[in-house]
Parts: C-alpha cells; structure tokens; sequence
C-alpha cells in the first residue's frame, strides 16, 4: 500500500503516551526504556486499535476496538496511553513485545502502522500495511 506524504508526517508530527511517558519518532525516550527494562523486555510498540487504515471512525466502533485489542494483551506487559497531535487523538497501548509481533498484531487491527521503540534507541516508525 502506498502511503502519502501527509499522512507520514502525521505520525511523525505525533506524540505517543504511554501513562504520563512521551515518545516521538526519531527521538529516545529514556523514561520509557526504564520501563522496558522493568519489564524485561527489549522493545515495545505504541498500537492503537481504532480508525483503520486511519479512518476516522465513530467514537464507540474506535471504543469497541480498543477493548477488543485491551482482550488480546492480557498475558503481555501494556499501559494504556494515547497518540496524536492537534486536533488528532487516540487511544493506544504501549505494548511489551517486539517489532515483528507487534506488526502481526496491528494488521489484525487494520492499522496502517505503529511505533516502535527499543530500548536505547530511538523511537520508529514502522508501516504495517
């Protein structure tokens, strides 16, 4: 799928929250590799589960998504959290699994992409679709 130019820099423009912890694409986010580290994983991935494909979507479809996605990672490490900037918010996950995985996850959920974040390096994006 090709992507446009202004929704790359959309996710770029981006803040992602995990809890009162901020990531932005292309930056370290020690706070958060702190939190990695607790609970002993290498990286994590900021997900969101509503506006597919990013659509916007009805506040109660995006609600149900989110649950549905919240049911998926009861055995995984995760904080509730959001993402957007401007008038564009969300409700993510930041999530204690891998890249790869995390990219598995995302298409169940139709997402066009998600950030990732490994421990000691800055955050990235990573187009699913």
């Amino acid at each position: 799928m090709k992507h446009s130019a202004g929704l790359a820099r959309a996710y770029r423009a981006s803040c992602y929250f995990a809890g009162e912890h901020a990531a932005r694409i292309g930056q370290r986010a020690p706070a958060l590799d702190a939190l990695l580290r607790r609970w002993r994983v290498v990286e994590g991935v900021f997900m969101a589960a509503g506006n597919p494909f990013s659509r916007r979507m009805a506040a109660g479809w995006n609600a149900r998504r989110h649950v549905a996605l919240r049911e998926r990672l009861r055995a995984l490490p995760h904080v509730e959290g959001k993402g957007g900037a401007k008038r564009w918010w969300e409700a993510h996950y930041f999530i204690g699994i891998c890249a790869a995985r995390g990219k598995r996850l995302a298409r169940l959920f139709r997402q066009n992409a998600m950030v990732a974040l490994r421990r000691g390096a800055k955050a990235r994006l990573i187009w699913v679709f």
